[in-house]
């Protein structure tokens, strides 16, 4: 039966990162008043795959992302930690969405053994 669902377990675990865990992230970090904004604002930092539009082939299966994309860098992961020092809890929920969006992309290429 595990063998049966192995392919579906990269990616429930890659959109399940992606979409589903920045709610009890936010829970957890932003407290009870705005937790929910944060995982909005969390959710809103996927935006950052638009990078994958400048990639030819826009889709390709193998291909990890961290470190080919531009917003997928060592640079761009460095400004998104940065943000997380600006006092502004908005703009700290969009730099840590972006840093799990890299971690949640990291994590799918170990799984894919790309990386």
């Amino acid at each position: 039966m595990m063998i049966a669902l192995y392919p579906l377990l990269p990616p429930v675990i890659h959109y399940g990162f992606h979409f589903l865990a920045p709610f009890a992230i936010a829970r957890a970090l932003f407290g009870h008043q705005r937790w929910l904004a944060a995982a909005g604002l969390m959710i809103l930092a996927n935006l950052i795959d638009a990078d994958h539009l400048l990639a030819t082939p826009i889709f390709e299966p193998n291909r990890c992302s961290i470190g080919f994309h531009p917003l997928h860098s060592g640079l761009a992961a460095a400004a998104y930690a940065a943000a997380l020092l600006v006092p502004n809890w908005k703009i700290r929920a969009l730099a840590l969405g972006a840093l799990w969006h890299l971690a949640t992309d990291g994590l799918d290429c170990i799984m894919q053994g790309t990386w």
